[in-house]
């Protein structure tokens, strides 16, 4: 899936568990810069509080700095669409168990912007180490099947 805006530290820092698909409540110049892949979705994170999900800390550039309204925060939290199953099925990971929920990407869905989350849990110093000599070997192999 090709995404318009992606967490590209994500799946370094964190081990993917399980993938959603959410829906965004955006203002139509949020809509426009997102498509122009003008935000950052590095350090976000996803809250749940009074029934609802949040995005937190995602930074969505104006589209058009002149036309932009002055009060607009880019870093405003913005509320996510999850059917109620999805919501309790979060929260009750995120409390019982320990993980966390994290975006993956914004992307394009018939018209709409959608948001990829994840229940993911952080890696550990060794894990990482651990990703990138898998990536480096698979890298080598690569390299060496190509030159013969």
């Amino acid at each position: 899936m090709a995404g318009l805006i992606t967490n590209k530290k994500a799946r370094f820092n964190f081990e993917i568990l399980e993938t959603f698909e959410a829906g965004l409540v955006l203002l139509g110049h949020e809509v426009k810069s997102i498509r122009a892949k003008k935000g950052k979705l590095d350090g976000s994170y996803i809250v749940v509080k009074d029934g609802q999900a949040q995005l937190v800390g995602a930074s969505i550039s104006p589209f058009q700095v002149a036309n932009t309204p002055k009060t607009y925060n880019p870093e405003r939290p913005r509320t996510l669409l999850l059917s109620k199953k999805q919501l309790a099925k979060i929260e009750q990971q995120i409390t019982t168990a320990r993980l966390t929920c994290i975006p993956l990407s914004l992307y394009n869905n018939g018209g709409k912007i959608k948001l990829e989350i994840a229940l993911a849990r952080g890696k550990k110093k060794a894990d990482k180490r651990q990703s990138l000599k898998a990536r480096d070997t698979k890298r080598d192999i690569e390299r060496t099947l190509k030159s013969q």
